[in-house]
């Protein structure tokens, strides 16, 4: 174990360096779902290929995928035994609509408080702006005791979908110990946190076609199927009345909680006031036999994301549509798969959908969910950090969200990912006014560079 100490005092003496590298990052609007943003891309790519090389490292790459590249960059001047630790980030981020509610302009940071605003801040450039302070604090100091590769995306905001291919292409340059994946959050500004699961996506859309074209329901009403009475039927019937989905064969794939995780999970300060208060609504609801916290972070869900059919312009417009779409996620829990809840909502559609109309089901997006041991020496490390940080004990969470490289990595690689992020339930990811905490950003630096610092070599 290196003496990090010599590496903190350098952090805090940079500490205003870093939060204006952070904001010029931030200028960049890299949304990668919009097409004209594809320029921008590029220019957040290059911004880190250029701060990896400007700490040393080697063989720094902008590497092209059949959509956004992907920055590769490599530091093996430790010892031959020492470790080597993938650092996965993603340098894309949301749209920003709707932009009227932002209280300043999405791409010029601004500081409110102890808070950094601008669309990225937390989710998650500021994440990885802290990884490349920590790395930069130990080799202008105490040095680097284990070796480094960065893997550094530009489509996780679009599901990561050129990223396992590029995994596999590359699989002997992105072999490792583990992966140091940032892109995570704490529970609170004074509660370290650790993440130990993360649950799997199958996100689907699904197309109900019946008339040829829009008719008039005072002539066809009662005589012609309506297809978005048939979708909002199918919908309804996704659950039954307990709040348990109800597409055939859902659950049997689904790993049971064992009293040992209701108890951890029951210790988290997430009661059901908690939740409430972060989601700004006055009622919870849920699959019945489950806390708000295990039905949102370790149970199987199915929700509707988004619904077209139809009028739905200001006023009245007698239609029947001739169509009716729906977009549908699912979060997945171990050992639960995409392409097995891919046939279950299919088999769901051939015994509901009526015989009146037409229907379709793509499946547009897929991750594994995904569990890591924390006896680990990297997950007890991790904590150890934190709590000397932070001055109080870790504790140990479950995230409902998605991060589709740790299922891909566990796939490919053979790998697992230790979650270390320091973002906040509240930073509003993917709304208006997205911030970053900024005690948690040097924090977050100091924590890093403790990790480094004392994994086993």
């Amino acid at each position: 174990m290196h003496d990090p100490q010599s590496a903190l005092d350098y952090a805090r003496q940079q500490r205003g360096e870093a939060l204006e590298d952070l904001k010029e990052f931030l200028r960049i609007p890299s949304i990668s779902t919009l097409p004209e943003h594809k320029p921008d891309l590029v220019r957040a790519a290059t911004w880190v290929a250029d701060a990896l090389r400007g700490l040393g490292l080697k063989a720094v790459e902008v590497l092209p995928t059949a959509g956004h590249p992907v920055v590769y960059g490599e530091w093996l001047q430790a010892k031959d035994s020492a470790p080597t630790v993938l650092v996965y980030g993603h340098y894309d981020v949301q749209p920003v609509d709707p932009l009227n509610l932002w209280k300043s302009p999405p791409f010029e940071p601004a500081i409110r408080g102890e808070d950094l605003f601008a669309r990225g801040a937390s989710d998650m450039k500021g994440q990885i702006v802290a990884q490349l302070k920590a790395m930069e604090a130990l080799v202008k100091t105490a040095g680097l005791p284990l070796n480094l590769k960065f893997m550094i995306e530009g489509e996780e905001e679009i599901g990561s979908p050129s990223l396992a291919a590029f995994i596999k292409q590359h699989r002997s340059k992105l072999s490792c110990d583990f992966c140091l994946n940032l892109d995570s959050g704490v529970l609170g500004p004074d509660i370290p946190s650790l993440t130990t699961a993360l649950r799997g996506l199958a996100y689907f859309e699904i197309r109900i076609q019946g008339p040829a074209g829009d008719l008039h329901s005072g002539i066809f009403g009662g005589a012609v199927e309506n297809p978005a009475n048939v979708l909002a039927r199918l919908i309804a019937g996704m659950h039954d009345q307990a709040g348990r989905v109800t597409l055939p064969g859902f659950y049997d794939q689904v790993r049971a909680l064992t009293e040992g995780d209701r108890a951890d999970l029951a210790e988290l300060p997430q009661g059901d006031d908690w939740w409430m208060k972060q989601a700004a609504t006055k009622a919870l609801a849920g699959e019945a036999g489950f806390t708000a916290t295990e039905r949102a972070t370790s149970r199987p869900t199915l929700d509707v994301n988004g619904l077209l059919s139809g009028f739905t312009g200001v006023g009245s417009k007698t239609v029947l549509p001739a169509k009716a779409m729906a977009k549908v996620s699912t979060r997945l829990v171990p050992d639960q798969r995409p392409e097995q809840v891919h046939e279950s909502l299919l088999e769901y559609m051939r015994r509901s959908a009526p015989p009146t109309v037409d229907w379709e089901v793509d499946l547009l997006a897929a991750a594994l969910p995904s569990v890591i041991d924390r006896s680990g020496a990297e997950v007890r490390t991790a904590a150890v950090a934190l709590e000397t940080v932070w001055g109080k004990p870790a504790v140990y969470k479950r995230e409902g969200g998605t991060v589709p490289v740790v299922g891909m990595m566990q796939e490919a690689l053979g790998i697992k990912s230790l979650m270390l992020g320091f973002g906040l339930p509240d930073d509003n990811l993917h709304a208006p006014n997205e911030k970053f905490h900024l005690p948690n950003f040097y924090r977050g630096i100091d924590t890093l560079i403790r990790f480094l610092a004392a994994l086993p070599t």
